[in-house]
């Protein structure tokens, strides 16, 4: 299975750290510019040059979110960018979101999830474009 102990991508170890930090860097940049770097940025890459599977993707982006979230959010807090009072009211109740999608996740399979998320991204593509 793809993204576990027994990938080749994984297996290869050593041989792919460059694409992991590639992966970093973009995250970040795209996180501080345009406050996304996980589920658009982080999972593909991850899905096309590690490949992972959807599901293990996922996880490993919402870890990379803790580091690029904190670290950004603080620098952003720092000029003033951030209204903490509203991050809070977004942010409580998408733990539950988050609880739902988990149970969401665990029951239909990598490639559905795989699909799902590319009509995702194309939605919101097309959303900004047309703003």
């Amino acid at each position: 299975m793809a993204g576990d102990a027994s990938s080749p991508a994984v297996a290869a170890g050593s041989a792919a750290w460059w694409r992991l930090v590639v992966i970093g860097l973009a995250a970040g940049l795209f996180s501080s510019l345009f406050g996304v770097g996980g589920g658009i940025i982080v999972v593909p890459l991850l899905l096309g040059l590690m490949a992972y599977t959807a599901k293990t993707a996922t996880g490993t982006s919402l870890a990379v979110i803790v580091f690029t979230s904190v670290f950004g959010a603080l620098a952003h807090g720092a000029y003033g960018n951030v209204r903490w009072d509203k991050a809070l009211l977004i942010g409580v109740p998408a733990i539950a979101g988050l609880l739902i999608g988990l149970a969401i996740s665990r029951r239909i399979s990598n490639r559905a999830l795989t699909l799902a998320f590319a009509v995702f991204l194309i939605v919101v593509a097309v959303r900004l474009a047309l703003e």
